[in-house]
């Protein structure tokens, strides 16, 4: 029995900002933003946006394509949300997100955590769970918000997005296969203790960790699978940020000695880089935001086609996989309401990013209204007695 992903969309903050005006405002050149990591612009979220809120908005599209379909949405008994910008130690953020799209009591929650790695856990769960259970559905959730200090490198890879997945038997998107690689080891190449709201990061380090792991992970792979590199038409990568997804292609490509021509390698990742570029790193979100990029933006039909994912958290973890776009997989994409989101994003200028940046959730326990920012169907209103108060507009 087939299983995978029957339905995906993303959403990101109605802010940007473009690197150039970063670049101009902190002494840098901005040929090493556009040209050095190959990022153009960041989405930057407003004081009422959380994880919380982009994932119920992801969520919509979803929800009113079940709705227009005559499905239940009570099939889905299991919320996955992962992330790395979680709002509570103890309670998930799921929780919140169950309550803002009224889902069913009989529906179990839970929050996951490992880096940029979680998204994948949760869908490999979710295809589990599903296999024992096909009449069931899951939505996976990958929701994150990148941020580092300023004037530090890792600005200008910062972000925001969210993507929502529904995993099910006879998907109508993708078919993923059972096969995957994986490779864990202890490192410190990006982490963020609790006492911190940036994260820590050795950027060097994290690259060269990158790219043993997706080697490595790659090999176990071949141990589990009779594919071949040769056998993938497309591939998608965790994306920190455009240009590593390039420099892991080719280092996987190297150590399979192909006879692939270097456009041929270009051209089987360039689509999946595309939003990228436009919103930014948004860790466990960046790699299925790759995958969205990819079949919004190749005219060309990919059913049948096979796709590569590698997917990568920090400290670290990895895993590659596989899949396999199915006949008229084109009904299921959001082309129009993704690339309307991002053309209709509102630029700011350095003053504004800088306030917007500096805006921290207050601890003192008491209450708070946040200012009315995003455009989103889901806001943050603001915080009382330490309790997150959400509305829906």
């Amino acid at each position: 029995m087939p299983v995978g992903i029957d339905d995906i969309s993303f959403y990101t903050a109605n802010f940007s900002l473009d690197l150039q005006e970063l670049a101009a405002n902190n002494g840098s050149n901005a040929a090493k933003y556009t040209v050095g990591i190959g990022q153009e612009r960041m989405s930057v979220p407003g004081a009422d946006e959380d994880v919380v809120t982009m994932a119920a908005n992801a969520c919509v599209p979803l929800l009113e394509g079940m709705k227009t379909r005559g499905e239940d949405s009570n099939a889905i008994k299991t919320i996955l949300f992962a992330t790395e910008t979680g709002i509570d130690q103890s309670k998930a953020a799921g929780v919140y997100l169950h309550s803002l799209l009224k889902f069913s009591p009989r529906c179990r929650v839970v929050e996951l955590k490992q880096a940029c790695y979680s998204a994948t856990a949760a869908l490999q769960l979710a295809t589990a769970w599903v296999a024992r259970k096909p009449k069931e559905k899951v939505l996976v959730i990958a929701s994150d918000i990148a941020r580092y200090e300023r004037q530090t490198p890792g600005e200008a890879t910062q972000g925001c997005g969210a993507v929502a997945m529904i995993v099910s038997a006879n998907p109508r998107l993708i078919v993923l296969d059972s096969e995957t690689g994986i490779h864990t080891e202890d490192v410190m190449d990006f982490w963020r203790p609790n006492y911190r709201s940036t994260a820590l990061v050795d950027g060097k380090y994290s690259t060269k960790v990158y790219l043993r792991c997706v080697r490595s992970a790659w090999q176990d792979f071949q141990q589990q699978s009779d594919l071949k590199f040769a056998d993938f038409d497309y591939f998608c990568y965790h994306l920190p940020f455009s240009r590593m997804a390039q420099k892991a292609h080719n280092h996987l490509a190297n150590g399979n000695a192909h006879e692939l021509s270097t456009k041929t390698l270009e051209d089987q990742i360039s689509s999946s880089l595309i939003y990228n570029r436009i919103t930014g790193n948004s860790y466990t979100a960046a790699m299925y935001i790759g995958f969205i990029s990819l079949l919004d933006n190749t005219a060309a039909n990919l059913a049948g086609k096979r796709i590569g994912f590698f997917s990568y958290g920090s400290g670290s973890v990895g895993e590659f996989f596989t899949g396999t776009l199915v006949e008229d997989y084109q009904d299921m994409l959001h082309q129009q309401g993704h690339q309307s989101m991002l053309e209709s994003r509102q630029p700011l200028n350095y003053a504004d990013y800088q306030k917007m940046y500096a805006f921290e959730v207050p601890t003192d326990g008491g209450d708070h209204e946040f200012e009315h920012q995003t455009n989103g169907k889901f806001r943050l209103t603001g915080i009382s007695q330490h309790k997150r108060l959400y509305q829906v507009r």
